[in-house]
């Protein structure tokens, strides 16, 4: 069904369906989009036609506007357009795909998990993510084995969505990926279990060679809020990044651990604003008083986003 409400002035589709006739792909073009604005079912059929059609332009429409609608059929025409001889057009069916919503639309691409080209492996893949449908569990386990950075890399994503103890295990050991992004999407993934064993597997992580890993560890220690990581994350609060010293500051806040002032303080004085204002935002989470003479001493912080959250820091000290 259509995102789209569909207005009164908008044509009948069969007024609609001679313009997809017409020797001129413009006027094909606009065919498409007119049955598109109709919002109703009935025109999907000619829409997916329209992705056999022998203009790059008019198949290219044909791809564009088939993200507003959803269900199997329209999966299964996106999934064709997906081994299109345009690169355009197979890029926009795999943008309308990653827009679908019902599960049964995971039909379709269950098969394609494995096509021969990575380009349909990894977007296949990527649209099966966001529908968390159980059957994809297989095939995402399987693409982790996959050559191909992109393509282990997504299915990464769709294991993360699931959220099913079952891809645990590969989901820890995709952490140790010898591709960066790869490691990184799966160190996030695992944000779903409180297990001993992801936090082992965190805490391994932060030492990552790779910053955008280290990062993205630091982050999920974070959203678990894991105590056994504290120290990890406090031998990372002076990171040769930022990016690193900010997770790490953020994170010792939500877990809230007094012994990790020390750590957090230091922050206060960095050169970038953010970093000293999630600072002052982690010790008033921790809300204990040894941070209170840290806290006074940058009230007077050129920056004001950082003086109010000082500020905020030193009240909920004294609230406690």
């Amino acid at each position: 069904m259509s995102v789209f409400e569909p207005f009164d002035s908008f044509s009948d589709i069969d007024d609609i369906l001679f313009k997809l006739e017409d020797e001129d792909p413009g006027i094909r073009q606009v065919g498409v989009m007119e049955l598109a604005e109709t919002a109703s079912d009935d025109a999907v059929p000619h829409i997916i036609g329209a992705l056999s059609d022998p203009s790059d332009d008019v198949r290219l429409q044909a791809a564009r506007v088939l993200q507003e609608f959803d269900g199997e059929t329209v999966a299964a025409g996106l999934s064709d357009a997906l081994q299109d001889s345009s690169d355009t057009v197979a890029a926009a069916a795999a943008d309308s795909l990653a827009e679908l919503k019902s599960p049964e639309a995971a039909l379709p691409l269950l098969p394609l998990t494995t096509h021969e080209k990575p380009f349909v492996r990894a977007n296949a893949l990527r649209a099966l993510k966001g529908l968390r449908h159980p059957e994809a569990l297989k095939p995402g386990l399987a693409a982790l084995q996959d050559p191909e950075p992109e393509v282990r890399m997504q299915a990464v994503g769709v294991l993360g969505y699931l959220q099913m103890e079952e891809a645990l295990h590969a989901l820890i050991l995709a952490g140790r990926d010898p591709d960066i992004e790869v490691r990184r999407a799966a160190v996030g993934a695992l944000a779903f279990s409180n297990s001993s064993t992801v936090s082992e597997a965190l805490i391994k992580a932060i030492s990552d060679e790779a910053w955008r890993v280290r990062e993205m560890a630091a982050e999920t220690i974070g959203k678990l809020k894991f105590t056994d990581g504290t120290d990890a994350l406090m031998s990372v609060t002076e990171d040769e990044y930022w990016q690193v010293r900010l997770q790490s500051v953020r994170s010792l806040g939500k877990i809230g651990v007094a012994r990790a002032i020390p750590a957090i303080v230091g922050a206060l004085e960095h050169s970038i604003s953010n970093l000293r204002k999630d600072a002052a935002a982690a010790l008033g989470e921790i809300a204990d008083a040894g941070a209170l003479p840290y806290l006074e001493k940058a009230l007077g912080d050129p920056d004001p986003e950082v003086r109010k959250n000082v500020r905020w820091a030193i009240g909920q000290i004294e609230a406690a």
